[in-house]
């Protein structure tokens, strides 16, 4: 899921300064889920923006914000209540904020989260990061993302820095290689990783910006 997280109210007021009337859009998705984007978080800002003496013309929760055609559909019944905003505030991922922005180019679109990265949800809103989603993965021989949970992004085995478990960078935590080994081992194929070198990343398969259809099979449309 992609991670967000709700910029502080000192910098939106930076942003909309010069707008009077908002209309507020959230996800049902991944910011719901982070807190970023449910309703709770749209009253919250709601409330703010009328201590500010600024007005919500209304307010909606897209099913997903990313969903460009979906949401085009959901957003129709919002028609009125959005001409009469001078201002759209999306509280969603950056994918989300641009969905909205490619509905209403006349408009302002203003993001209220920023978006940190993809990664699991450990506990209730606790978030870690777990993808690059680089277009290259590893998971097969690796079992963890090595790519993402190495600070140096090593591809074949611990650096000559980490002591014990530890990482050399970040030592209050576990040196991503040990994890992988652990798991490798215990799928009884850790002798088996150490007989091929892995060459170097293929970032190419990384470079922005990317499309792919799986209609098509193809990544470029």
């Amino acid at each position: 899921m992609i991670i967000t997280r709700q910029k502080d109210f000192g910098e939106i007021k930076k942003y909309i300064k010069q707008y009077r009337n908002f209309f507020l859009i959230g996800c049902a998705e991944c910011a719901t889920v982070c807190g970023t984007g449910d309703e709770k978080a749209i009253q919250s800002l709601k409330n703010w923006l009328q201590s500010q003496n600024k007005t919500v013309t209304g307010w909606m929760i897209a099913k997903a914000g990313c969903q460009i055609f979906g949401t085009k559909r959901e957003i129709s019944h919002y028609k009125d209540l959005i001409e009469k905003s001078q201002c759209i505030l999306v509280l969603s991922c950056g994918v989300g904020t641009q969905t909205i922005t490619e509905l209403f180019e006349e408009k302002p679109v203003i993001p209220v989260n920023d978006t940190l990265f993809i990664g699991n949800m450990r506990r209730f809103r606790e978030f870690e990061e777990r993808c690059r989603a680089c277009g290259d993965c590893l998971l097969a021989i690796t079992g963890i993302c090595v790519v993402t949970l190495c600070p140096k992004q090593m591809l074949n085995g611990p650096c000559g820095g980490y002591k014990g478990e530890c990482c050399e960078v970040n030592s209050d935590t576990k040196c991503a290689w040990v994890v992988a080994y652990r798991i490798l081992e215990k799928n009884g194929v850790a002798d088996k990783f150490y007989k091929k070198i892995s060459g170097p990343k293929n970032w190419l398969k990384a470079n922005s910006p990317r499309r792919y259809s799986a209609r098509k099979g193809i990544d470029r449309i």
